[in-house]
């Protein structure tokens, strides 16, 4: 029955502003919040950014979803034998408003920490409240405001699992232009444990190595969702790079998301 609303919506041209009203609804429900700061000491977003960014208003689990997320960057990281501590500069792509990026406060000042978003009041409400690092804005296609190599890591958690095909490809190339050579690539993406989410002609697809992707109309929204067979990561996505990693259902913050971890040549 949902889908089927859904492709309705989808055939009149109403399926981007009904999604949006139902985020909204999901922040009005939430009602005000007695709890104002984090056990960080850091500001907590407003409703309406926490359902943008973790599909629920439930405060507690916005913070420890980005907790979870930092330890999996930082996991990967480590089991190749790098240290966050020890990079130039990161980028979290697609920080929303700072879920991930928090938790690297008390990174020393020689890390430049650096986030972009599509959302703007998501940067702002960032730019207010994380002072440590740099936000900036981004649109659904690319550039990105910063120069090349200007980065030893970039991270994407539950970002190109919100993507069309031409826009995987079109930011993947961006995403390498920003990094160093011997930069890394992590992200993470809807792999074999959504298998049970696809109807047959899609999971035909899948298997088949194919990028499945639902609802390609609100690119860049919770609703767009697409999957990622393995093939399609090492013969596609990872062109460019050399495959360093995949960690199925790895992204702890991110249940039951599949980890990738890339290196540029």
């Amino acid at each position: 029955m949902k889908r089927r609303l859904l492709r309705l919506l989808e055939r009149t041209g109403l399926i981007g502003p009904a999604f949006r009203t139902w985020e909204s609804a999901q922040a009005l429900l939430a009602g005000r919040r007695t709890r104002v700061d984090a056990d960080d000491a850091l500001p907590v977003p407003p409703p309406q950014l926490v359902v943008r960014v973790a599909g629920t208003a439930d405060v507690d689990w916005f913070l420890e979803g980005g907790r979870l997320g930092a330890a999996s960057v930082r996991g990967a990281l480590r089991r190749h034998g790098v240290a966050l501590e020890e990079l130039g500069g990161m980028l979290d792509f697609g920080c929303g408003c700072g879920r991930v990026t928090r938790n690297w406060a008390g990174l020393p000042e020689t890390v430049r920490v650096a986030g972009t978003d599509l959302s703007r009041p998501a940067v702002d409400w960032c730019r207010r409240n994380l002072p440590f690092a740099r936000f900036e804005e981004n649109a659904l296609d690319p550039p990105l405001v910063f120069e090349d190599e200007s980065f030893d890591l970039v991270y994407a958690l539950s970002v190109f699992t919100h993507l069309t095909a031409e826009l995987q490809v079109a930011w993947r190339d961006e995403l390498r232009r920003v990094l160093r050579p011997g930069g890394f690539l992590l992200v993470t993406t809807h792999g074999r444990s959504y298998l049970p989410r696809l109807a047959d002609d899609e999971r035909e697809r899948f298997e088949r190595g194919e990028l499945v992707v639902r609802w390609g109309d609100v690119a860049g929204t919770n609703l767009c969702s697409a999957y990622h067979p393995e093939r399609y990561l090492r013969e596609t996505f990872a062109e460019g790079f050399a495959f360093i990693e995949l960690e199925a259902e790895g992204a702890r913050g991110n249940p039951t998301q599949d980890l990738v971890l890339l290196r540029k040549a």
